[in-house]
Parts: structure tokens; sequence; C-alpha cells
């Protein structure tokens, strides 16, 4: 489904994520998301058997566009593993720091972030997407932990895969209390916390 590349799919597709982003999984209905697709209920049925398996493919093509950011992000460039590792974290301070509900800001709120809670109870398939997903973005970090501790940037007795978990588990936490604030306190905490988890420079 995922190498689909009809036109009139990736419409449901790219309108459905504009108002999911805004407004939750549940908080929008199969009739809005067609009308703002500008196409028939018949259409929707033929791509997705279900407004789940919608939401499946949606989070799953999400996914892929993120970690494919996130591999730009932490890419080895020259500077040290854990600068890279930091220039991720800046980036989602960056996009989850916007307040408010309007489409625009909207538009750059992370799906794993803004539907992990509110579907892993309602849709095992999109529940076991959301896992798959956060397990490869979790490899992927435990990757460049794994270099900052080669290169000297933390020190060579940090656990990669633990401190990876710590890292995004407190991450996530951040973007739950920014949305609560309405402030970037959490981020600028997460920020700190990130430092002193990561440990000193070695070299």
């Amino acid at each position: 489904m995922l190498a689909d590349a009809s036109p009139t799919r990736n419409q449901i597709l790219d309108c459905g994520e504009r108002l999911i982003s805004s407004k939750g999984f549940v908080g929008v209905g199969l009739a809005e998301i067609l009308a703002s697709a500008g196409v028939p209920k018949g259409s929707f049925y033929h791509y997705f058997s279900s407004k789940e398996r919608f939401g499946e493919v949606l989070l799953a093509r999400y996914i892929e566009r993120y970690l494919q950011q996130l591999d730009a992000l932490l890419r080895p460039d020259g500077t040290p593993a854990r600068a890279r590792l930091m220039r991720y974290w800046s980036h989602w301070n960056l996009a989850q720091c916007g307040i408010g509900e309007d489409s625009d800001a909207a538009s750059t709120k992370c799906l794993i972030v803004k539907l992990s809670a509110e579907v892993a109870d309602i849709s095992e398939s999109m529940r076991q997407t959301l896992r798959e997903g956060t397990d490869r973005v979790l490899q992927r970090l435990a990757m460049c932990l794994d270099e900052a501790r080669g290169d000297g940037s933390v020190p060579a007795s940090l656990d990669a895969a633990r401190t990876a978990e710590s890292l995004y588990a407190l991450w996530l936490g951040a973007s739950l209390l920014s949305k609560l604030r309405r402030d970037n306190s959490a981020f600028e905490q997460a920020t700190r916390s990130t430092e002193l988890l990561l440990g000193a420079r070695t070299v």
C-alpha cells in the first residue's frame, strides 16, 4: 500500500494528515476528510477498507518520512556524534513548540507524539504501527550514541540502548507537558537533562 502512488489516494492521505495533526484521530470524521480532499466516499473505500486501515497507512507513511528526516539529522558529517544527536533534539523542540491549533502550526507536529496515547487503546493495528516505528527510532538513536562513545563525545561506559530509550521517553514527556503549559519550559528542561544523561565529553 505504501508504494501506491495514486494521486487520489495521496490526496486523501495528505488532507487526512493535516486534519488529524490538528484535531486527533477520533476528532476527525470520515466526512470531513473526504470534504477536504474533494473526493467521494467510494474513492476512500477503493483504497482503504476502513478508517482504522486509513490511520494505519497514514502512520506508516508518516513514520517512513520521519525516519528519512532523522537519518539526515544523524548522518555523519564530520561533527561529533553527540552534536548530531543534540541537533535532533533541537529539531524536535522547534517542530513541537508551536502554540495553538492553527493549521500551519499543527502541520509541523509529530504524529507519533500526537496519536500514541489516543490510538493505543482503540486500535491494535495502529498501536503496533506506532510501536514498530518508535522501535526503529530508538535503534537509530542507539547507533548514534554508539558512535558518540567511539568518538569520545560521551563516556565509553554509557549504555547506548538504555540511554536512547531514556532520552526518547524524556522528550515524549516534554512534548506532553508543553501542550499543558503552552510554553517551551519543558523542552528547555529536557535539553538540560539530556546533557546530564549524556555525561561529560572525554575528548
